[in-house]
């Protein structure tokens, strides 16, 4: 069972209310969007604040996971305790319905992460055989490292013939039938977490297969027993991350493996001067061709009366360009509307994941022009254009043109930009934080992390991600969860909507690190930033790593402190945490860090708690035997509480074991 510091804290969440002031469309805390909504209200241009009052009261059914569609003859609700309203039609009772509903999303956020990693893979593929002629190596080494991972020969090869082996390998673990694991997956993993894995039967051999099977095992009339599904829904997860480190390490090797870079966000951003192009989705393959281009075509805009081209990000895609090219990142999930709303921006240019269809309903109040560009994502009456990786930057050039011919049909009248913006360090991959690490200890650079928790300068390791999920206030969560953990002396890595809060609220600076960073956070950031003269910004107070992709690299971060602390992840002072999650890819990310043996804080419940069975199991029995254990708690500070405790039990535990084989000359004890 998982254990707090304090008493107090138990399983079940507190009584903070599930739905913040359920009909308050004022459902966000970033001052820039909270101006725009002032303009939407008063416009009355409808946004997602208004729809999501309009959906209360939320049907309870469905929250609490025991409606059941995955047949026609329902419609079925478990109503009673006993008899036959007790269960399904088909007999199925609440434990059966709710671990089915909640296998199907993590298969739904595995599949999202594998279209993600398919494209890129795809254009290596092309890249490796000749057909995209604009995409190029941009990063050797991880090309080199990721190789020598999965047992690729180097010595002697042109980087195109280990890309090649590398994308070959990337196939197979798409559609492996094969009785052995995932390469990609197999190649990161701990000794101990590998060992777990076969052991419960949850290794996955292929991503595409695990989330067919996933579909066909709780599909009517098939699996019934809860735990027997969500070992299922595990090992979907698992099939998830697989699909998560092949997105980021291609996305490295094709696009460069992200370095500290200054930057700014939210919607002050968007420059009235320019024409401005907004890329919103998650991919990077576009995205990196439509800055490529934009970058060549100023003379284009000023022919118009702009004085250039502002590309700026939203959402992950935004992640992606922010981390790799400085690209200024408008906004997140939640307030996408609210940049068509400044009237200054004459195109959005979307993708794959987390793009409302209601942002076309938006545009048509203004001049700009939403563009899909993918066959799986079109949205009616919006423009599409059909992005191929063969003819990469044509495409991308033909982007552009259509945000610089809308341009010319802006309205000035309508153009209403906030002043909201703040100064940014991102840029922080694995590799970046190694290497700032390296500065202090060159022959063991993770121990600079590992002994700063085992000093006691440290509480540990948190990885914040997830999404925006309008229960509670936009950004209310991921700041609150935040400020408590810095205070407290956390050292904190962000992904996705996660990062972008944090970002759009300047506490992505350095200079966030002297107003919210406990005493022990700022001595250890200010050792790295002595030891590295080389950067040209301090250290920010939390560190972006990435989209939500790039969890693995959280994991990434997680399996190199497990390494050099002698112990398994379940053992390693780590905690993550999603206060907002929302989409299907949350939920998956999230049971693969339980999975890992990580205590996982969630601030929007989940459809759980119609069977205390499941509830149990993901509460309390995962801790028994994968070593994590969700945390359900809709008070973000609550939440943070908890975490820190975890991470307080952790660092307390480790040391009294390392104290101990220390003491005897023995290896540290491994069973507890």
């Amino acid at each position: 069972m998982p254990r707090y510091r304090e008493l107090t804290h138990t399983a079940r969440p507190s009584g903070a209310p599930r739905v913040f002031e359920p009909k308050n469309p004022l459902r966000t805390t970033d001052p820039g969007a909270l101006e725009m909504l002032k303009i939407a209200h008063d416009s009355n241009v409808e946004t997602v604040f208004d729809r999501v009052v309009a959906q209360q009261p939320q049907c309870q059914f469905g929250y609490k996971g025991v409606c059941c569609r995955i047949c026609i003859a329902g419609p079925c609700r478990v109503k009673a305790d006993d008899g036959p309203a007790s269960k399904g039609i088909c007999g199925a009772t609440a434990y059966t319905i709710v671990s089915r509903n909640l296998v199907r999303l993590i298969a739904g956020g595995a599949a999202s992460h594998s279209e993600h990693a398919r494209h890129v893979l795809h254009t290596v593929h092309e890249l490796v055989e000749g057909n995209a002629p604009d995409y190029q190596i941009k990063s050797p080494a991880k090309l080199h490292k990721l190789a020598e991972k999965l047992g690729i020969a180097t010595l002697d090869r042109s980087d195109i013939d280990i890309l090649r082996d590398v994308a070959e390998l990337g196939y197979a673990d798409f559609g492996r039938y094969q009785e052995r694991p995932l390469a990609f997956l197999d190649s990161f993993l701990t000794e101990g977490r590998r060992r777990k894995f076969k052991h419960t039967n949850i290794m996955p051999r292929a991503i595409d297969g695990t989330v067919t099977e996933m579909l066909a095992q709780t599909a009517m009339g098939v699996d019934a027993d809860p735990v027997n599904i969500i070992f299922g829904g595990l090992k979907t997860s698992l099939a998830d991350l697989a699909g998560e480190y092949i997105g980021t390490t291609l996305s490295d090797v094709l696009f460069g493996t992200p370095e500290p870079i200054v930057s700014e966000s939210n919607l002050g951003v968007i420059n009235p001067k320019m024409v401005n192009i907004a890329m919103h989705g998650h991919n990077p393959v576009l995205s990196e061709m439509v800055v490529a281009a934009a970058r060549k075509m100023t003379a284009e805009a000023k022919q118009v009366g702009a004085e250039g081209i502002n590309v700026v990000g939203i959402c992950c895609t935004g992640n992606e360009l922010l981390m790799r090219q400085g690209v200024y990142l408008a906004t997140s999930s939640a307030s996408q509307e609210m940049a068509i709303m400044t009237g200054a921006l004459d195109a959005m240019v979307v993708d794959i994941q987390c793009i409302y269809p209601a942002v076309q309903t938006v545009a048509e109040c203004f001049h700009t022009k939403i563009i899909t560009t993918e066959a799986i994502m079109k949205i009616p009456s919006a423009q599409h254009l059909a992005f191929s990786a063969e003819t990469a930057a044509e495409d991308a050039r033909k982007l552009v043109n259509i945000a610089i011919e809308a341009y010319k049909h802006r309205d000035p009248k309508k153009i209403s930009i906030p002043n909201e913006r703040h100064k940014l360090v991102a840029g922080f991959s694995i590799e970046a934080l190694t290497d700032i690490m390296a500065k202090v200890n060159p022959d063991r650079p993770m121990s600079v992390l590992t002994d700063a928790i085992l000093s006691g300068q440290l509480k540990g390791v948190a990885l914040m991600a997830g999404c925006n999920n309008l229960k509670r206030p936009q950004d209310e969560g991921h700041v609150t969860v935040l400020k408590e953990l810095v205070k407290n002396d956390v050292f904190v890595i962000a992904t996705g909507c996660s990062a972008g809060a944090y970002a759009k609220f300047g506490l992505m600076s350095p200079l966030a690190v002297d107003a919210y960073a406990g005493p022990g956070l700022k001595s250890f950031l200010k050792t790295l930033e002595e030891a590295n003269p080389q950067l040209t910004t301090g250290l920010p107070l939390v560190f972006h790593v990435g989209s939500c992709v790039d969890n693995s690299r959280g994991a990434d971060l997680a399996f190199a402190m497990a390494n050099e602390l002698g112990v398994d992840v379940p053992r390693v002072p780590f905690v993550a945490s999603a206060p907002e999650a929302m989409h299907e890819k949350a939920v998956a990310i999230g049971t693969w860090c339980v999975t890992l043996g990580l205590p996982t804080h969630v601030g929007s419940m989940p459809p759980v708690e119609g069977s205390d069975l499941v509830y149990g199991i993901t509460t309390q029995i995962a801790h028994d035997v994968f070593g994590g254990n969700f945390i359900f708690e809709m008070d973000p500070a609550v939440g943070a509480a908890k975490m820190i405790d975890a991470l307080e039990y952790r660092a307390w535990k480790l040391r009294v074991h390392r104290q101990a084989a220390e003491k005897y000359n023995t290896p540290m004890a491994q069973g507890w």
